[in-house]
């Protein structure tokens, strides 16, 4: 019998062991075959407006998936290798040279590299057409394409795929070398030693994940730490908070533990004694598992929660930049008339309202408002008081105005604290040919009634110093129109844009939508396939390291039946011990990612609570069936 034949039948015999490390090498495949697939599609090309963007933004996350997916099978492998100390013992006791047994894992992992990547492949090429309606769908566009399977997408996935296999094979390979015969026959009795504790290294755990969360809730632009850090604070941040991680699950939970074995009554409660014990000689060794796992946990609810907090925010981060579906300068009459007659024909949009808005387009100096983006100079968009009343009437918001003399209020819908102008109390002036005047701001609104893309910051000043700067210069009109169904007005917006020149300055609550929903549409789907990838490994990770423990642990569980526990105690026991291991990692991450995401919600100035707690809890929900999983099969193997 060959050692190609050997590994062959070790496979079959062991597929129920391989089961879920084969059916994540799978999926890794097909989510990377899918991305390479996108990138490639001539649909997607001919559609969408940004097809270079999106093919880049492709690329890079395939590199990212490459080297993710490269690790995890990297670790998975090891695993594998390690759990079979005591098969490669036997194999070395009856005479077996360990350059056969490392050729027959060899052939062992590079088999089930092989099957994974015909099976990937397949399940790819039929997925794909799903994921690219998928993603035109979340980038808003309704087109389906033809079932094409694009060769180059299978040639890049079979290079790279196979260039990991037969890494991670020669690695396995290489393994067997390290291994001594005493250690593979007594691999079970490895790392059964109580750990020891230090209060003061659990103490400073709390404290280093304090000073990381502490850093990054401050106020980037007041805080006097980030400036005196600067750039070096992030990096302040990310060691503080895993070096804490660390600790904390190796040295606090090492600590809690002791403290809970101290308590006499839930210690000899049932069979506590059992999972307590375990979980206390075996957290330490779990440790770096347990950190990493926090770790991918945290980053991939930051980016995923990111990404679907900037496409649940598209409509209205739209409507604040749109208060009107479409708006420009009317330079000629003979066009606007012309726009008029054709929005009126439109079966699909009925006008809701539809107003000539008299402006003043004037440059003004505003160094005494103490600006940190803004130059010294800007165009502001200068309306009275009356407009702005019929106007916030038509958009039905209760912000009516009454401005006498010189006092003005500013609509700046792009407001940042701390950064844009200081506009309450200043006073700037306004020049208007000969005649100059001044005004002193006596409101701010983090809104306009005006589209930005038209008109930019707004300034409404009373009736009657409009009407005296009105006389000195031409006034400039602005159409401004509310229509019905403004979310799928591609067609109209097209045609009206062709109608009107760059001057017009057109601006459109269908085209910043639409922009703004492709790019977050692109953004959430790689985030969440990326994402899935992500928990799909590290719950995988922890799946294979119960289940190595729960090989170890069958003979005590054995004693435990033979002396009279049932199973429903045994099981209870299990389920307490992996849900240990299973909720601190995911405690630890979503408490990191809540406070980075908390800090970004700072920087960005917006509410992204609903679409993180929606994140969470979809990542929650697929955690807690890997731990059922878990739990299940770590059952079936000690009470085999």
């Amino acid at each position: 019998m060959t050692l190609f034949s050997i590994a062959r039948k070790n496979i079959r015999k062991n597929l129920t062991n391989y089961f879920l490390y084969i059916g994540s090498m799978i999926f890794s495949i097909v989510i990377y075959f899918t991305f390479v697939s996108l990138k490639y599609d001539q649909t997607i090309q001919q559609t969408t407006d940004s097809s270079t963007k999106i093919s880049s933004a492709f690329n890079g996350a395939s590199v990212v998936l490459m080297i993710f997916v490269a690790v995890f099978i990297w670790y998975s492998n090891s695993f594998f290798t390690r759990r079979r100390k005591k098969e490669v013992g036997l194999y070395s006791l009856l005479g077996v040279r360990k350059k056969q047994i490392g050729r027959m894992l060899f052939y062992e992992n590079f088999i089930i590299g092989i099957i994974a990547l015909l099976i990937g492949i397949i399940l790819g090429s039929i997925l794909s057409k799903v994921f690219e309606t998928i993603l035109m769908k979340v980038m808003g566009y309704d087109v389906i394409g033809n079932f094409v399977i694009s060769p180059q997408a299978i040639v890049n996935t079979v290079i790279v795929f196979t260039v990991i296999t037969v890494i991670t094979s020669i690695h396995g390979y290489r393994l067997i070398y390290r291994f001594k015969l005493i250690e593979l026959f007594k691999a079970e009795q490895e790392g059964e030693i109580e750990p020891k504790t230090s209060v003061i290294i659990a103490i400073l755990s709390v404290l280093l994940v304090g000073v990381g969360y502490w850093l990054a809730l401050q106020n980037i632009l007041e805080s006097e730490v980030w400036r005196k850090m600067g750039m070096v604070t992030p990096l302040v941040i990310i060691f503080t908070v895993i070096l804490g991680t660390y600790l904390l699950f190796s040295t606090l939970t090492v600590y809690l533990l002791k403290l809970l074995r101290k308590n006499k009554h839930h210690f000899w409660n049932g069979i506590n004694i059992v999972s307590t014990s375990q979980l206390l000689y075996r957290i330490k060794g779990n440790a770096r598992t347990l950190t990493i796992i926090a770790v991918l946990s945290a980053t991939t609810l930051t980016a995923v929660g990111t990404a679907y907090s900037i496409y649940y925010n598209n409509r209205m981060n739209a409507e604040i930049s749109n208060p009107n579906s479409m708006m420009f300068m009317a330079k000629e009459k003979n066009a606007s008339v012309q726009i008029k007659e054709r929005i009126s024909k439109d079966k699909d949009h009925e006008i809701v309202y539809h107003e000539t808005v008299p402006a003043l387009l004037v440059n003004v100096d505003i160094t005494s408002l103490q600006s940190k983006i803004s130059a010294d100079e800007v165009e502001y968009t200068i309306i009275d008081n009356k407009t702005y009343n019929q106007l916030a009437k038509w958009q039905k918001r209760d912000e009516s105005l009454s401005l006498i003399g010189n006092e003005a209020v500013a609509l700046d819908a792009s407001y940042f604290e701390g950064l844009s102008p200081t506009y309450v109390g200043s006073t700037i002036s306004l020049n208007v040919n000969d005649r100059s005047k001044d005004i002193t701001f006596k409101e701010m609104k983090k809104f306009n009634v005006l589209n930005l893309g038209t008109a930019g910051i707004t300034v409404v000043v009373s009736d009657e110093v409009f009407s005296n700067l009105a006389s000195e210069t031409n006034l400039v009109n602005m159409e401004v129109y509310e229509l019905t169904n403004e979310d799928d007005a591609k067609t109209l917006s097209k045609e009206i844009q062709s109608m009107l020149p760059e001057e017009a300055r057109l601006s459109s609550f269908y085209s910043d939508y639409a922009q703004g929903l492709e790019s977050s549409g692109l953004l959430i789907f790689m985030g969440g396939f990326l994402g899935l990838v992500f928990l799909a490994a590290t719950g995988s990770i922890i799946y294979f390291k119960q289940l190595t423990e729960a090989t170890v642990d069958r003979e005590r569980y054995e004693i435990l039946h033979k002396i009279g526990v049932n199973k429903k105690e045994v099981k209870k026991s299990i389920a307490k011990q992996i849900f240990f291991i299973f909720a601190m990692p995911l405690l630890a991450g979503i408490a990191h990612s809540i406070v980075a995401l908390i800090a970004l919600s700072k920087l960005l100035q917006t509410n992204l609570v609903i679409p993180v707690f929606i994140c969470i809890a979809v990542y929650a929900c697929i955690y807690i069936a890997y731990y059922f999983l878990t739990v299940r099969n770590y059952y079936k193997i000690v009470m085999k």
